[in-house]
């Protein structure tokens, strides 16, 4: 087997921080040999090397970690636990097994820091931008009670149910988007070529055009003209100039509050940001995550500003003695059911359970609302396709029909 060069970060005996170069035959020796060398290693990699094969990396999308694979690995890491692996072992067993580079790195140096001595929990909190709050909360709690392989399995239900919920989400919104972009490019593939052939024809023929061929034919000359560019130029800048705007914490506010009004829609992203609030409390809750500290996590998990505003105040409430269901029902985004749920739930010890039986029941809903607005859209969606097509062809063929009606009446006479 031929060896590898490895670069390295190292600390010496005074702290200083070391970089080099060692070959050997897998990273695990080469992390020996440093540890041989009487020094600390802070991180390992493989040399990189300029050919042809060289990886591009794309900023914000190449070193992104997936959701689900979190939650795979998460649920190998408790399967190899629970078997009895230490979990430095368990850790190099992923790492040389994960498919992703930046989650392979990740666990590496998580390994490196648990050799040393640091906690799991420790260990991920280096990483909010792989690892969010929740995970790291639910691993020090199970680090806690002597139960990180179930709470490692419960991280892992817990993710693969938000990746669930998001799937459902852009399921129900990827299919409008298809249709209004296939409409939108037919629209303007007739507009460029159709639509100027007629013009051309009724220009010769000195044909008296009714309104609705002018309106056509002078939405062609603005896509097909340079004033397309400016319109694009112009959207391009708005959907920036918005972006931005609901980056702001105002923005975002106001955003929220207005995403949850729409009829069918509303409804929707209510009911989705209620399934994330649940499922992600009864998950730290079952875990001993103290009731502070997830609500803090929760809120900033909700995926609505609005949600998240209630579950800071309702923090508020408890951390003054108030029951949580009494801190809840103060705020309207929250329904009645689901404050009685939880005061059931915490009149009989059993709130992490109530909740699930909550998350339960808005997975559900979620569901069901996205089968029912597919079957709304799919027919509405078509017809709006075929009406703006028609519209166009019946714009074009008016004029004809007139003059055929011209040239019969002077025939007949």
């Amino acid at each position: 087997m031929a060896s590898t060069t490895f670069d390295y970060k190292v600390r010496d005996r005074n702290g200083k921080l070391v970089t080099g170069t060692l070959e050997g035959d897998s990273l695990a020796l080469v992390a020996a040999k440093l540890r041989e060398m009487g020094v600390a290693p802070v991180e390992i990699r493989p040399k990189a090397k300029v050919n042809l094969k060289t990886e591009i990396n794309i900023p914000g999308l190449s070193n992104r970690v997936k959701l689900k694979e979190i939650a795979l690995m998460s649920r190998q890491l408790a399967t190899m636990v629970a078997a009895g692996l230490t979990l430095v072992r368990a850790l190099s067993v992923l790492a040389e097994q994960i498919d992703s580079k930046p989650l392979r790195e990740a666990l590496v140096a998580i390994r490196l820091d648990v050799e040393q001595g640091s906690s799991l929990s420790a260990a991920i909190e280096k990483m909010p931008k792989i690892f969010p709050p929740i995970y790291v909360a639910m691993v020090r709690a199970g680090e806690v009670g002597g139960q990180l392989d179930s709470v490692l399995m419960k991280l892992s239900t817990t993710l693969e149910k938000q990746v669930a919920l998001r799937q459902k989400v852009r399921s129900a919104m990827s299919y409008p988007a298809i249709v209004v972009s296939l409409v939108v490019v037919i629209v303007t593939a007739l507009m460029i070529f159709v639509v100027p052939t007629f013009k051309h024809l009724f220009a010769q023929l000195h044909a008296k055009l009714p309104a609705p061929t002018l309106v056509v034919i002078a939405i062609s000359n603005i896509v097909a003209s340079i004033w397309l560019l400016a319109v694009i130029a112009a959207v391009i800048a708005l959907v920036v100039a918005f972006r931005r705007w609901i980056k702001t914490p105002a923005g975002r506010r106001r955003w929220d509050a207005f995403k949850l009004r729409p009829p069918v829609f509303g409804p929707l992203a209510h009911k989705v940001a209620l399934a994330r609030f649940s499922t992600t409390l009864a998950s730290l809750l079952s875990a001993g995550v103290p009731i502070i500290e997830s609500l803090d996590i929760v809120a900033d998990n909700a995926g609505n500003a609005i949600v998240a505003d209630a579950l800071k105040a309702a923090k508020d409430g408890v951390r003054q003695g108030q029951a949580l269901s009494a801190s809840l029902s103060q705020h309207a985004v929250i329904p009645i059911m689901v404050t009685q749920m939880i005061e059931t739930g915490e009149e009989s010890g059993s709130l992490d359970a109530m909740l699930d039986k909550v998350a339960t029941f808005y997975d559900n809903e979620v569901n069901a609302t996205v089968e029912s607005l597919t079957s709304i859209l799919e027919p509405l969606l078509i017809v709006t396709m075929g009406a703006a097509i028609g519209a166009i062809v019946i714009a074009m063929y008016l004029p004809m029909f007139d003059m055929y009606s011209i040239i019969q009446k002077s025939g007949g006479g």
